[in-house]
């Protein structure tokens, strides 16, 4: 948030300029807003640390889509409003008065349009993830770097030399994260690589890719944390995504379970044994750790959601652990339950209680079916005023079990939870 006001505070800083017509005056405000939104954007789309402490991956990114709507709107009502105040601004979009000052104004238009509604319905446009996110990076910088230099040479506010230089180091800091992000950071990533040790195909048509370090000791993480993975010989490639980490923690070989949604992820069981890998992480803040929870722990999970919680049941098994837990997990069918035998084998090995609930059940099931509701939880699960409960999986499980659980005594700071429709 104080990034986003920097450009506006550092405008209205010292003398002020004379005031103008208060909706010019209110119009030229909304776009310096509109800058520092748009340049704070660079932090929540760089995986930087400091700033996603505590939050989740699915806050994050659905802070970043929030926070970029925002910054659409308010470019958009920056001119509009000006025009309002006095319509001789209409000049500054003319190209027949300016060619020059009205291109790039027009590209900010279009390009922060295209930036807004490609981050709602990417889906619907058929645009591959790969040359989105590309072409996402490309335009976020092109659009922050022509309104910086908007406001540098509109200088009714910035006339100053000291205010050019201060919104310059503003503007240039965020613009810096992104460079950080996707060419330095690579280059640590270079001196780490990692091997692919094996691909299978799961039940449900997932693949589990299996990681091993070349030359190193791993990556240290929390069970339930995730990872992005690039693949191939170079690090600074475009296809990078982000997967939950389902082998323990404290193993040295990284385990993903990946489902194949689109072109990327449909591609992931060709991979040959013995292909480069680069991994980048760890992130998030949905982590169990066995020892800070003796009271036991509850897990709700749906689908491929059960990868994260696979990780924590793991660490906990190594880890020794012998507090009591519990397992509801969603699917559709049995065929699609992932880890069938491993969710077994750990319920064997540790005070694990697994419930499966399936949509579709066979005519010989004899367990639960239909959805994961409260009065399922009232049938398995213990009092849990006082169990930290994990919840992993897709909205409509996420928004059917929350409440059920917070209706059960379940308080926030217990209640830890991971959607995974994200992007």
């Amino acid at each position: 948030m104080a990034l986003a006001l920097l450009p506006m505070c550092i405008a209205l800083a010292g003398d002020p300029p004379a005031v103008r017509d208060r909706i010019v005056e209110t119009g030229a405000m909304l776009g310096l807003l509109g800058l520092g939104v748009l340049s704070a954007q660079a932090l929540t789309s760089g995986r930087q640390r400091w700033f996603a402490r505590g939050l989740g991956q699915d806050d994050v990114l659905q802070f970043h889509r929030q926070t970029g709507l925002l910054g659409w709107g308010l470019v958009l009502a920056h001119p509009l409003t000006m025009f309002l105040g006095d319509a001789r601004f209409l000049d500054y979009l003319d190209p027949r008065e300016d060619w020059l000052r009205a291109t790039p104004l027009w590209t900010v238009l279009l390009a922060v349009t295209w930036l807004a509604t490609t981050s709602l319905w990417r889906l619907s446009f058929g645009l591959q993830y790969e040359h989105w996110r590309l072409l996402h990076g490309a335009l976020a910088l092109l659009v922050v770097t022509i309104g910086l230099g908007h406001a540098l040479m509109v200088d009714h506010y910035t006339g100053p030399l000291w205010k050019k230089l201060a919104l310059t180091m503003a503007v240039g800091a965020s613009l810096y994260a992104v460079i950080e992000n996707r060419v330095l950071r690579p280059r640590g990533l270079a001196r780490r690589p990692w091997t692919v040790q094996s691909v299978e195909t799961a039940r449900d048509g997932s693949h589990v890719l299996r990681l091993s370090p070349a030359g190193h000791d791993g990556l240290r993480f929390r069970p339930g944390q995730y990872a992005w993975i690039t693949i191939g010989d170079t690090p600074w490639r475009v296809q990078q995504h982000p997967f939950s980490i389902s082998s323990s923690a404290e193993s040295s070989t990284l385990e993903f379970t990946i489902k194949p949604l689109g072109d990327f992820t449909a591609r992931i069981g060709a991979i040959p044994v013995g292909t480069r890998a680069f991994v980048e992480g760890p992130y998030g803040e949905f982590v169990y750790l066995p020892d800070a929870c003796p009271q036991g722990a509850v897990f709700i999970a749906g689908g491929v959601g059960i990868t994260p919680i696979l990780s924590m049941l793991r660490t906990a098994r190594d880890g020794g652990a012998t507090a009591p837990m519990w397992l509801i997990y969603g699917n559709p069918a049995w065929d699609d339950v992932l880890y069938r035998d491993a969710l077994d084998a750990l319920s064997k090995e540790l005070p694990l209680t697994v419930i499966h609930v399936l949509e579709d059940a066979p005519d010989d099931w004899d367990g639960e079916t239909g959805h994961i509701d409260g009065d399922l939880l009232d049938r398995h699960l213990p009092e849990l005023a006082s169990l930290p409960v994990y919840v992993c999986g897709p909205d409509a499980l996420a928004n059917a079990v929350e409440p059920a659980l917070i209706a059960r005594g379940v308080t926030a700071d217990r209640l830890y939870s991971e959607r995974f429709d994200l992007v």
